[in-house]
């Protein structure tokens, strides 16, 4: 997971020869005073000493609230079976800090990491960066050194001057817009809209994957003469008429006068579509059949991501109440009749967990409330506290994210449904307790 602290005092040391992963993780988070510096300058000065022309390669760019992470495993699925190397570069991560860069839709293996991590170091000297841009630029790196034809890059914070964005985009998603990460971006969805927005870059096609796309967003669309294909004018999204979200459903896309399926879960249908309609502007050959196929079990590990039968539970990373609200309603289209749901929720104390709670209390029966031992991670005892002002009066307690699964399973009993949630540390624990539990 990604550092919340730094230590300062004698300046640090670079790993040796030889030194692992590991070793260059921690030496990252002691090279700048804070985890977060928004700005584009550090960045772009070590950027050109490691090329001093735009890296060979074609630059998707990858902004929004929630929902980046499913269009960027769907547009690179589908880049791969329009037959084109790809490198993706996501954040955070759930167990290793490898995850964060594929290649091939492979994580990066340490000796291409640390090779990586080397030539950053080399070239920044005395310019202090921060974990998140030095890893950046890292994977910048390795994505050239591996040729790969197609670079996939999600936006860690914001957009106009996350780390991501010293590289011009060639094309463009924006998965949507909504309040989160208020002392960096705002509160205000205009400000952040424009923020998001300044991954744009004057005449390259974008697509935007929600109806509601903040003034901020299309002002910037239209003085940059951007070629946007907005949700609910240039192409539709028919659900099904049951209501139903599930493997088995379908979704009807429709754009440019045909008709693309694809399964109604585990991913967010809007960010999934969005990739499609990416996908038929760089890569138009590719058939609906075969975009089709590809879709059908696309997944990405902790969203919405199953871990576990009898009860059915599941893991989501979502954090901020946009993310609730989609949780809330893919739970109730999938709850039984009489169904018991329980939630087992840990968070970090910079989130509105009032929202949250206040978007999940229409569907859950039961909460089971477990601190997270992370810097920033709140206590049992806080959590509560804000949860009940969220709306919730029927909850639980528990010394850990272990623990709260256990007694969450047991309370739902083996026809129930749970969901764990509410961060990717959160996550992270509940896979390493559920995985390879399938009873």
């Amino acid at each position: 997971m990604p550092p919340s602290s730094n230590n300062f005092g004698k300046p640090p040391v670079p790993p040796g020869a030889n030194a692992s992963p590991d070793q260059w993780l921690s030496y990252l988070e002691s090279i700048h005073p804070s985890e977060i510096d928004l700005g584009l300058d550090r960045v772009l000065l070590v950027l050109r000493r490691l090329f001093p022309r735009k890296p060979h390669g074609r630059i998707i760019t990858v902004a929004g609230t929630n929902g980046k992470g499913s269009a960027v495993a769907a547009i690179e699925a589908l880049l791969h079976c329009a037959g084109r190397t790809t490198g993706a570069y996501t954040s955070p991560h759930l167990h290793r800090y490898n995850e964060r860069v594929r290649i091939n839709g492979v994580d990066i293996g340490d000796e291409a990491l640390v090779r990586a991590f080397e030539a950053v170091e080399q070239a920044r000297g005395n310019t202090t960066l921060t974990y998140f841009e030095f890893g950046t630029l890292a994977a910048f790196v390795a994505f050239a050194e591996a040729g790969v034809e197609d670079w996939v890059l999600e936006v860690g914070l914001g957009g106009r001057l996350d780390a991501v964005n010293v590289l011009d985009a060639d094309f463009a998603i924006i998965t949507s817009v909504d309040i989160d990460h208020v002392a960096f971006l705002g509160s205000d969805r205009e400000v952040i809209g424009f923020e998001k927005a300044g991954i744009l870059r004057p005449g390259i096609p974008a697509v935007y994957a929600d109806e509601d796309a903040p003034r901020s967003v299309l002002q910037q669309v239209s003085a940059q003469k951007v070629s946007l294909d907005l949700l609910g004018r240039d192409y539709q999204l028919r659900l099904p008429e049951d209501g139903a979200l599930g493997d088995a459903a379908k979704v009807h896309l429709e754009y440019r006068d045909e008709t693309i399926r694809f399964p109604a879960g585990p991913l967010p249908v809007k960010s999934v579509a969005a990739a499609v309609v990416a996908i038929r502007n760089l890569e138009p050959a590719l058939t609906l059949e075969q975009i089709e196929s590809t879709l059908l079990g696309l997944s990405v590990p902790g969203r919405f991501e199953q871990l576990s039968d009898h009860p059915v539970t599941l893991v989501d990373v979502g954090h901020n109440p946009h993310a609730a609200t989609w949780l809330a309603d893919r739970l109730a289209t999938m709850r039984g009749d009489g169904q018991r749901l329980v939630a087992v929720y840990a968070a970090l104390g910079d989130k509105d967990v009032e929202g949250v709670s206040a978007a999940m209390a229409g569907v859950v029966d039961e909460w089971f409330l477990a601190p997270l031992d992370v810097p920033r991670g709140l206590n049992v005892q806080a959590l509560a506290e804000r949860v009940r002002q969220g709306g919730v009066t029927r909850l639980n307690q528990c010394p850990s994210v272990a623990e709260a699964i256990d007694t969450a399973r047991t309370s739902a009993g083996e026809g129930g449904l749970v969901i764990v949630f509410g961060s990717f540390f959160t996550v992270a624990e509940a896979r390493d307790v559920l995985q390879g539990d399938r009873s």
